[in-house]
């Protein structure tokens, strides 16, 4: 081998050397650059999780808190539905209770216009009755002559009677019980029963009228007994309806309409 070869071989070996020494400088760095990226990418995804975590931290609490809430609201809403119901129900049975009164105030009511409506079916049979009975009466009523100068007048037989010749307005009307020997005033007259015989219906009266008597003797029942009386003579009548045996009289005293009132007896009109 020459020198020449030998500083062949020899610079070619050194250029290896250079060669494998800079390969592995730049594998160096490159490792050492791709290691510091990759602990890059790894501090960054760390913290990307490490965000995630807090974040999925605050959502869990987050919904927590919304679940209590929730809870606290059905809560709220069960009472307020409740209570609601309470009062729709205490509101339905003050309804019921108020259609019950009301209905039992109706039915009273109409019990009650039943019985007035009867009564006034009932008041209107006794007048139409009545308003017969005035009608029949009135025409059983008995024109007589009077014992004085034969005029003829409209007598009373009995209570009914008589309330009908007071409805007519025409005469004032008193009614009497005589006992004999007892003098009583009639109107503005005085009248004395002397005698009487139940057997016969018959009685003797003394009238005592303007200082004056007058003798009405063994008269009948029913009998227009008449005078004149006052300042201006106005004609008076008088009826006896019934005889006793007990030496008692009854009827009445008739008086025209302008005849002078008795001072302490009020006119029966």
């Amino acid at each position: 081998m020459t020198d020449e070869n030998v500083e062949v071989t020899n610079r070619t070996n050194s250029g290896l050397l250079l060669a494998a020494i800079a390969v592995a400088i730049l594998l160096g760095l490159g490792g050492i650059i791709w290691s510091a990226t990759l602990n890059s990418k790894i501090a960054a995804q760390q913290k990307t999780i490490s965000d995630l975590s807090a974040q999925n931290t605050k959502l869990a609490a987050a919904q927590q808190e919304t679940t209590a809430q929730l809870n606290v609201a059905t809560d709220e809403l069960k009472n307020s539905l409740g209570l609601t119901q309470k009062q729709l129900d205490t509101r339905a049975a003050e309804l019921q209770a108020r259609t019950a009164r009301l209905a039992n105030e109706q039915k009273r009511t109409e019990g009650q216009v039943a019985a007035v409506t009867s009564d006034v079916t009932n008041v209107k049979a006794d007048v139409g009755g009545v308003k017969t009975d005035l009608a029949n009466t009135n025409t059983q009523l008995t024109s007589m002559k009077g014992d004085l100068n034969g005029h003829s007048t409209l007598i009373a037989r009995n209570a009914d009677e008589l309330e009908i010749l007071k409805h007519k307005g025409d005469r004032n009307y008193y009614t009497f019980t005589l006992v004999k020997g007892r003098k009583i005033p009639v109107g503005t007259v005085s009248l004395e029963l002397k005698k009487s015989d139940a057997k016969k219906s018959s009685f003797t009266l003394a009238i005592y009228s303007d200082d004056k008597v007058y003798t009405k003797k063994d008269k009948s029942l029913n009998e227009p007994l008449q005078f004149l009386s006052g300042k201006d003579p106005l004609l008076f009548e008088i009826v006896v309806n019934s005889v006793s045996a007990k030496n008692t009289v009854t009827g009445y005293l008739s008086t025209p309409k302008n005849a002078p009132a008795p001072p302490t007896i009020a006119a029966e009109r």
